[in-house]
């Protein structure tokens, strides 16, 4: 497993400066420190015709919700999407680039929202946060520009652990959804952490810090909206797209979710990025793939929002070893 020469770089700056890996931080630390990483590799900041902040009512109070509105009028397929951070880290702040690009790119309305955080909020409060607000947007349509329709949902490592469970909840109790983006999806917290201890890059010893905070209790990794690998039935679910990166700790249980939707009927793509370490998609200034993969899951929405393909980069061919567009293929 050869880095790619953009993450052997990134890596070797990261070891000349020192920088502490988050879970050697305090969470206040952490935080700020997140964010200033996410910032400083996701490049130059993209306008769009409308950034908006609003609130909705969540279980347990008031949450906020940005709204990210690309050219065009009436309502617009949406992407609700959900930040990453281990459940512990991370704002609507986090996802600020992501959700600039992917709302151009598509182009579709993005809402990203603003869920309680761990420890002081443990599982299960963001899941329930994520869903309240997917239906909230969903009974709001009409004043948020929305087209109900076409509603998906997505996240990146955590954020695509609670897209993952949003859907689960969303079968039984909608609203209905389109699409489903996962990108580097926590999927089973039940397991030891894969990988090694490399405090330079994202590692086993990172996914332990951040379990340790989401779940408070530790019988709570078995359940299936904290570990989506573990449903036992995942049929009936929306069309997926799971990115994985070869060097990612959290890349095997990406995989195999997967090939679980798949073996359940559910259309469902794997992009997999040799080379690449969890958190690139974020980080379309520091990596090439990270650009390539939002390009991929640009194209990937547009599809599934039934919008005409677009001639470019999304279409060309790219270092991704992808399996199947469809249930059964690969």
């Amino acid at each position: 497993m050869a880095p790619h020469p953009e993450v052997a770089a990134y890596r070797a700056a990261r070891a000349a400066a020192g920088t502490p890996p988050l879970y050697a931080q305090t969470l206040s630390e952490a935080r700020a420190a997140d964010l200033a990483a996410i910032r400083a590799g996701a490049g130059a900041v993209e306008p769009v015709t409308e950034v908006r902040d609003e609130r909705f009512p969540g279980p347990a109070g008031e949450l906020p919700l940005r709204v990210y509105r690309p050219t065009g009028s009436g309502p617009l397929p949406t992407l609700v999407y959900f930040f990453g951070g281990g459940w512990t880290l991370g704002s609507i702040d986090t996802a600020d680039g992501i959700c600039r690009r992917l709302a151009n790119a598509v182009p579709c309305q993005v809402v990203t929202v603003g869920y309680r955080l761990a420890p002081e909020h443990p599982f299960p409060a963001a899941v329930h946060d994520c869903h309240a607000a997917t239906s909230w947007i969903a009974r709001h349509a009409d004043e948020l520009g929305v087209d109900p329709t076409r509603l998906a949902v997505g996240g990146d490592s955590a954020g695509g652990n609670l897209a993952a469970a949003v859907t689960l909840l969303s079968r039984t109790d909608g609203p209905p959804l389109a699409a489903q983006l996962l990108v580097y999806p926590n999927t089973d917290s039940s397991g030891e952490p894969a990988g090694d201890d490399d405090p330079a890059l994202f590692n086993r010893r990172s996914v332990a810090w951040y379990r340790t905070h989401y779940l408070a209790d530790p019988a709570h990794a078995r359940d299936p909206l904290a570990s989506p690998l573990l449903a036992d039935d995942l049929s009936g679910l929306p069309p997926a797209l799971v990115v994985t990166a070869e060097l990612d700790p959290l890349r095997a249980e990406g995989q195999r979710y997967a090939e679980r939707l798949r073996d359940a009927g559910v259309p469902t793509r794997l992009d997999h990025y040799p080379g690449m370490i969890h958190g690139f998609f974020a980080m379309p200034g520091a990596f090439t793939d990270g650009r390539r993969a939002q390009e991929r899951a640009a194209a990937f929405l547009r599809e599934h929002f039934g919008l005409p393909a677009v001639d470019g980069p999304a279409d060309a061919a790219v270092p991704v070893v992808t399996s199947g567009p469809v249930a059964g293929d690969g």
